[in-house]
């Protein structure tokens, strides 16, 4: 089992930025920052309302990376520089971490990532250390909520503001600060508390019972796990409760392998490397005292089953089942049963249809669909007034019924299949050389291949498949090309040539772009018996001599799937087309 453990130090820090340093703020000036430091000093209470334009402001001056630090009843512009001062992890600091990472999900180009050291449960409350923690990305800016008296951007606040943050943080040494004076809109917010409690993150139904201002308990060592693809809110929500429950150690399983086959849409799924990697660089982050061990999750019990040094178990909403089979699990192997924390999931509010109503990588990932995931091909060889794409998916994918929809937009498509039977047809430029090559028993009576014959004799005969491919694939190509002219003879500006064999064949070198239609296997072969009158093992077997949804996908430049209702395929369809037409603008201007 491959084992990932580190333990991150705070210390001094040293700031690496691949691009120029920001300029400075000053009256009336605007700048955007690739990453920032937001220090909150209004009482959670006080700050819960007035989060989503404090948020909106910042992010009008931050463009990637914003850490978040809490520091409720802070005060800048005294005579004392303020020194930063342990927060106690209550119930009441939990839920309005989940309230501020949900409330940053309509700021999806901010990766927001709310700091933990100076927060500590009651078990574990040790002085915060003089030592400077490091960051990923060293904020370029440091921005507040403190509003003074006179409203400027010029007083000794942000100085004191900006000597707290580097002694607390790595920041770059052209740091620049902003008191950010968020518009709250019409009327005024009240001053003090609002007594108005945040919607609770540990579920009522978890067995540990709550009050807003109650401690956390802080445990020795703990777990949680997902899939963690594209680390979005949700995640980062789950994370942080568990990072705040563990003392010592934190160990993480990331789903791998057969825990994916289930997953919706598991071509897009970033690989296994690069999810850990985002990982462990947001864990580093948040809490850099943890022990954290990133395992990847092979079975559904992982770590969390077997591991009779853990306390706590992290959940969610629809993972509490797996956690309770876990600690079933623990118990028929003598191992006491882990305390469960079931997190309440994330609603999105903007969900489309098709799409969960939570914050989700699922969701994510159709989102994806349609859109260019590579730099196209560069084909100096065709005119530049015309764009190829290829189309390929794997047998039963729906990218026949595809590649009707793009030529309902406008697009010439050529047909490979088509090409295929005039080459095979009696005096087509294949039927010699395939006759040749198998002799005269596959065929009819009135001379034409028997397609069905043939196929029997090359589909799970990997040598005398390469005979026939060996013979097929030049001639198409050739036929191809000969199509493509006619396109560009007709006036067309886009041409699709829809081939199974597409990269098997090599053809991808003939084409600006590779689009691919994808499906689950099993909805695969589920087309392909009803479409064809096939068992479900030969259906299996073809799928099997082709190149598997995945290999396609690690090849393609936009990916599709037909897996919805019709109209969702034909939204795809619309906005890939629209997409292209706009990359086939751009390039046509710089070229000229």
């Amino acid at each position: 089992m491959i084992k990932l453990r580190f333990r991150a130090q705070p210390r001094g820090a040293v700031c690496q930025v691949p691009y120029p340093p920001p300029v400075p703020l000053g009256l009336g000036s605007m700048a955007v920052f690739r990453s920032g430091l937001l220090v909150l000093t209004t009482p959670l209470t006080s700050l819960a309302p007035r989060l989503a334009p404090i948020l909106t402001s910042a992010a009008r001056l931050v463009n990637h990376t914003l850490y978040v630090h809490l520091q409720p009843g802070m005060c800048l512009g005294g005579p004392a520089q303020p020194q930063s001062s342990p927060v106690q992890a209550t119930f009441e600091v939990i839920d309005f971490i989940t309230h501020l990472y949900a409330g940053a999900d309509v700021h999806r180009h901010l990766d927001v990532r709310i700091l933990l050291t100076n927060i500590r449960t009651k078990s574990f409350l040790p002085p915060l250390t003089s030592s400077v923690q490091n960051l990923a990305h060293p904020p370029e800016v440091v921005l507040t909520d403190f509003q003074t008296l006179d409203g400027s951007q010029y007083n000794p606040a942000k100085q004191q503001l900006e000597r707290y943050a580097t002694s607390c943080y790595s920041c770059c040494p052209q740091l620049s600060s902003v008191l950010l004076y968020p518009d709250y809109g019409p009327g005024v917010l009240p001053v003090g508390s609002l007594d108005v409690p945040l919607a609770s993150t540990i579920s009522p139904a978890s067995p540990v019972g709550r009050s807003a201002k109650q401690p956390v308990r802080g445990h020795q060592r703990g777990a949680v796990g997902g899939t963690f693809d594209r680390l979005h809110n949700a995640h980062k929500v789950l994370l942080s409760v568990a990072c705040l429950l563990a003392q010592e150690q934190l160990v993480v399983g990331v789903a791998d392998k057969d825990l994916l086959k289930s997953k919706l849409l598991p071509e897009l799924l970033q690989p296994y490397a690069e999810r850990v990697e985002h990982l462990s660089e947001f864990l580093v982050d948040i809490k850099p005292s943890l022990t954290f061990d990133i395992i990847p999750l092979l079975d559904p019990y992982g770590p969390a089953g077997s591991d009779p040094s853990l306390e706590f178990l992290v959940v969610s909403e629809e993972t509490y089942r797996g956690g309770m089979a876990v600690n079933r699990f623990r118990l028929e192997n003598d191992l006491e049963e882990l305390t469960l924390y079931q997190i309440q999931l994330l609603k999105d509010l903007n969900h489309k249809e098709n799409e969960e109503d939570k914050v989700s990588s699922s969701s994510f990932r159709q989102q994806m669909l349609g859109n260019l995931l590579r730099p196209p091909h560069k084909r100096p060889e065709l005119p530049p007034g015309f764009y190829m794409i290829g189309l390929t998916g794997i047998s039963g994918s729906g990218k026949s019924s595809v590649a009707q929809r793009l030529k309902g937009l406008g697009a010439y498509v050529i047909d490979s299949d088509h090409l295929g039977h005039r080459a095979y047809a009696p005096g087509g430029p294949a039927y010699q050389p395939v006759v040749k090559a198998f002799g005269t028993d596959i065929l009819h009576k009135d001379g034409i291949i028997n397609r069905k014959v043939l196929g029997s004799r090359v589909f799970g005969n990997k040598k005398q498949l390469k005979i026939l491919t060996d013979i097929m694939w030049p001639v198409i190509a050739k036929l191809a090309r000969e199509e493509m002219e006619q396109a560009m003879a007709e006036g067309k500006h886009v041409c699709v040539i829809d081939a199974a064999m597409l990269l098997e064949a090599g053809w991808q070198n003939m084409v600006h772009e590779v689009w691919t239609v994808v499906i689950p296997e099993t909805e695969a072969v589920r087309r392909i018996v009803e479409r064809d009158g096939l068992s479900e093992a030969a259906a299996q077997s073809r799928l099997q001599s082709q190149m598997s949804g995945q290999q396609l996908v690690d090849q393609s430049h936009v990916v599709l799937s037909t897996l919805w209702e019709p109209h969702v395929t034909q939204h795809q369809v619309e906005k890939a087309w629209a997409l292209l037409q706009k990359r086939i603008s751009e390039a046509h201007q710089a070229h000229d």
